[in-house]
């Protein structure tokens, strides 16, 4: 008998561990050069490892009442777009590479590889849950219908 792991917990597992890398290579540019599009991307790595990626793997499993079938395509989207906008304004900053020999430089680059990473990892999870959205119309949650069976009367 195959094992019927979901493919999606390894993916939010490596989600959490690239917003964290993330958060340590941000603080520390922020820690030396102080600047919004650094700070945005600090943003973004609190929000995906601690809020958003906590609420999108652990709701549909334990709270299906909280996990509406359009907040969980919403919370994919929004945080899909944080991270593109994100890696985008923090590389058009970053001179060439044969200028960046300072460690905030480097972790500047590292930094917008990683959300770049990413920003592709929630692109293919926002796909997934807008199609699962579009499959579930008819039901207003996450919970399966029960089954029934009719009985013909005797």
């Amino acid at each position: 008998m195959a094992l019927d792991f979901p493919w999606i917990y390894p993916v939010r597992v490596v989600q959490v561990i690239f917003a964290i890398i993330n958060l340590g290579l941000t603080a520390y540019i922020v820690s030396v050069y102080n600047n919004d599009t650094v700070n945005f991307m600090l943003f973004n790595s609190i929000w995906t490892a601690f809020f958003a990626t906590p609420y999108l793997a652990i709701a549909p499993v334990h709270f299906p009442q909280i996990a509406h079938r359009f907040v969980i395509p919403a919370v994919e989207a929004i945080t899909m777009i944080f991270w593109f906008a994100g890696f985008v304004a923090l590389g058009v900053l970053l001179p060439a590479p044969r200028f960046c020999h300072w460690s905030a430089c480097n972790c500047a680059q590292a930094a917008t590889v990683f959300g770049a990473f990413e920003w592709a990892l929630f692109a293919v999870t926002t796909v997934v849950a807008v199609l699962g959205a579009l499959r579930t119309r008819s039901s207003t949650s996450t919970k399966p219908a029960p089954q029934t069976a009719a009985h013909v009367g005797v």
